[in-house]
């Protein structure tokens, strides 16, 4: 990795993906919470990972908001997000050169001491660490911070990543490595993913269960299988997948569907879909 800039990622999505006016964009969020509070099942077991939509607040924000209200008012020390680089970036794995993320919220400091930990761990194993870029426009990980900043205690830290690269061996050691550098106790790990695109709703909840069976069942690889397999879509399935294999190695026993909805649920256009899911992972 080369040295980070002494600088903070400026949010290409304010006042498009969501609202710019802080107060405003705080009042969404916290209904959006609340709304997703009432929807929770009962959770028997330590919430350590999540799977959650990154669309636009209008559309995915009600299934972002359930599975950011099972942890909400609980205090992290890191905070590790994955998703996808949806841009056409030729490294596998990239992390942001900033200091820290901006939204509307305020800032979100990055951890580099443990991106260099991971990166080093990754160089060694595979031959292959972290990309840092500048100023990226990805959309993935800051869709989710406005929650993570309203849903959490203040003072937590982001290990951000985004892949480029569905490759199993890649993924398993990077969850393997996250496993190993954080803490199931005082981190979390968020998967940033929506599932099916633009099928027609009945083809897209077919899909979308299949894909929802696998994150069930705990199966990264199985995950990263669908779409070669043509059953089932995700944008973010390599999140997925090192999401649950960091999971897995700690211990993790169950992952609960917490909420699951479409774009056309939102809109009322069941023509062209994109599926949304919000999973807990319990340890």
């Amino acid at each position: 990795m080369q040295p980070t800039l002494p600088s903070v990622r400026p949010s290409p999505l304010r006042g498009q993906w969501y609202p710019a006016d802080p107060a405003a964009l705080a009042a969404l969020v916290d209904r959006l919470l609340e709304e997703g509070a009432a929807r929770l099942p009962a959770l028997s077991g330590q919430v350590v990972a999540l799977l959650a939509p990154h669309a636009g607040i209008r559309y995915s924000g009600p299934v972002a908001g359930t599975a950011f209200a099972a942890v909400r008012g609980r205090t992290f020390r890191y905070v590790a997000l994955l998703g996808p680089m949806h841009y056409a970036y030729r490294p596998p794995i990239l992390v942001t050169a900033h200091q820290a993320y901006e939204t509307p919220l305020g800032q979100v400091p990055v951890a580099h001491e443990v991106l260099r930990q991971l990166d080093a761990r990754l160089q060694v194993r595979l031959g292959v660490g972290l990309t840092p870029v500048p100023q990226d426009p990805e959309h993935s990980l800051e869709m989710e911070l406005p929650f993570l900043q309203r849903a959490l205690q203040p003072g937590f830290r982001l290990v951000p990543l985004m892949f480029r690269t569905v490759d199993p061996r890649v993924l398993e050691e990077v969850g393997r490595a996250l496993a190993a550098l954080l803490d199931p106790r005082q981190d979390l790990i968020v998967a940033s993913s929506d599932l099916s695109h633009y099928f027609p709703q009945v083809v897209a909840r077919r899909l979308d269960r299949e894909m929802l069976r696998r994150v069930l069942a705990l199966d990264p690889l199985e995950v990263l299988l669908a779409e070669e397999e043509g059953v089932a879509q995700a944008c973010g399935r390599a999140a997925i997948a090192a999401m649950l294999w960091a999971a897995r190695a700690w211990q993790a026993q169950q992952a609960v569907l917490l909420h699951y909805a479409t774009s056309g649920d939102v809109t009322g256009d069941y023509d062209a879909v994109v599926g949304y899911a919000a999973v807990a992972v319990l340890r």
